[in-house]
């Protein structure tokens, strides 16, 4: 009962017109921002926080978190039609999506990533509204050891579930919590690794680091791929609606990758990126109908069940974030950024400090995966129009919008020579094949983890064993340890292996 109660609490606060049209607009944006490829949600999300200054915290974060949802949505349509994934969790999706379109069925196939986002996320968003109540409750019992623990465990599963190499992903997360480490000390108020640059004093801002490599960095890499190899299906894009043998293939897969997705969501490392990959391995081991075609040719369950699990997986992830502070990926770090911005501690008490907020975010999920269903659909055409603009007029734009956010974050332009340093980092990282994710978690929780850690020893008067005596703590610490165990045995390692092999 107290579930229904706050969710017609959540819808009072979504379905008011501010909030209503703050919702189109980040599904809007977040579609765009899906569909061009070369800007991905972590620099839009990025380059709209200055934005939120003059907003409200509630609008602000109903927007951010549809551009969010929203980019989940628009990747496919980059994928299926043109091969190029709008963004990282829409890789896969062009494997096969991609191949329906060459065989002119563009249209059932983007009907089934459309189909299977809404499913997904309307049921994502049920699983949010049960399970946060509860998960709040429990974090009220946590201290600075259980957060010190429950932040490593979030760093060795974000090594463990990133795709490509373990050490790879292991310096990533390294390199994080070192740039972490550039800031004033809490405690004796000294600056470290500074160098006498004032600006250093209050470290490198999370939104330069963000910006330069995912932005300014995938903006190069975009840059450096021919355009003749894109074939862009715009007249194939016909009879939008998937046949009932679509739909006896498709559903299936749909409810697997919906499944799958609100789990991996939650964990740390996890979200959109983990859930299309895990899903559309899932589907290749999974039996399918006599007559259907092979994975790589065409094959509909292999764009509804990763574009279910990714839009299931984006929900999810914010379980974690609204409910326990802690951020499972990119993302979600730069919406604590938000919430900050906002004067709004991201943890525990925001169920009960700010109810209309929490539960107004949470309405606002389920409204915008029907805006969005219902933007994508008809809209396909204006979304087709968008990919015939050549890369070399979009890309200035793009940049130009990147240096002004940049800019008046601080009307400073260190911030934007910080984003080009990253943006040269960002293309050598894509080159060496590293994933920068985990660079960013490690970046957001090293300072967390430092404060917690210095805390807990403070309360034990330097007695290290209160991370191991205390239950939730030592437990937290178990599961990271069964993490690191279980991703070095061999069989295991071979089949992480296996499950991102098609990202190459």
């Amino acid at each position: 009962m107290d579930l229904l109660n706050n969710l017609a609490l959540g819808f009072g606060v979504a379905l008011s017109l501010q909030n209503l049209l703050y919702a189109l607009m980040g599904a809007l944006l977040g579609t765009l921002i899906g569909v061009l490829p070369g800007l991905g949600p972590v620099a839009t999300i990025a380059m709209l926080l200055p934005s939120i200054y003059a907003l409200d915290a509630t609008p602000a974060l109903i927007m951010l978190a549809g551009i969010y949802y929203g980019a989940q949505y628009g990747g496919s349509t980059t994928a299926i039609l043109i091969n190029v994934p709008g963004e990282s969790a829409s890789v896969v999706t062009a494997i096969d999506g991609y191949a329906m379109a060459r065989r002119g069925r563009a249209g059932p196939a983007l009907a089934a990533a459309g189909l299977g986002s809404f499913f997904a996320g309307s049921v994502a968003t049920l699983i949010v509204a049960a399970f946060a109540p509860p998960l709040t409750e429990l974090a009220f019992k946590f201290g600075p050891a259980e957060y010190f623990s429950l932040m490593v465990l979030g760093l060795i599963g974000a090594v463990v579930l990133a795709s490509g190499s373990l050490v790879k992903a292991i310096g990533m997360i390294i390199l994080g919590l070192l740039i972490g480490q550039i800031n004033t000390d809490v405690i004796s108020g000294v600056p470290r690794y500074s160098f006498d640059i004032p600006e250093l004093t209050d470290g490198i801002g999370f939104v330069a680091i963000a910006m330069g490599v995912f932005g300014f960095g995938e903006i190069i890499m975009n840059l450096g791929r021919p355009a003749e190899h894109r074939e862009v299906f715009t007249k194939d894009v016909k009879h939008l609606w998937p046949t009932k043998e679509d739909f006896l293939q498709a559903y299936p897969a749909v409810l697997r990758g919906t499944a799958l997705g609100s789990i991996l969501g939650v964990l740390p490392g996890g979200g959109a990126l983990l859930s299309s990959f895990a899903a559309y391995t899932l589907e290749k081991k999974s039996r399918g109908r006599a007559g259907e075609w092979e994975f790589g040719k065409g094959n509909i369950r292999g764009i509804a069940g990763p574009e279910s699990a990714n839009n299931a997986g984006a929900q999810t992830s914010f379980i974690p974030m609204l409910t326990l502070g802690i951020p499972p990926n990119a993302v979600m770090a730069l919406m604590v950024g938000a919430m900050t911005i906002k004067g709004i501690q991201p943890g525990p008490q925001v169920m009960t400090s700010n109810p209309q907020l929490f539960w107004g975010l949470i309405a606002s999920m389920w409204i915008g995966n029907l805006m969005l269903i219902v933007l994508n659909l008809p809209l396909i055409g204006i979304w087709i129009k968008l990919l015939t603009v050549p890369y070399r007029f979009l890309y200035p734009a793009i940049l130009a919008f990147c240096c002004i956010g940049l800019y008046t974050l601080n009307n400073n332009n260190f911030d934007v020579f910080m984003a080009a340093l990253f943006g040269v980092i960002g293309v050598v990282f894509y080159k060496l094949g590293c994933e920068p994710a985990p660079l960013l978690l490690g970046f957001i929780l090293g300072p967390m983890m430092e404060e917690n850690l210095r805390r807990a020893l403070l309360l034990s008067r330097g007695d290290w064993t209160t991370f191991v005596t205390r239950p939730l703590s030592a437990g937290l610490l178990l599961g990271a340890l069964a993490m690191i165990v279980v991703v070095t045995l061999p069989s295991i390692k071979r089949k992480r292996e296996e499950a991102f092999q098609e990202a190459d």
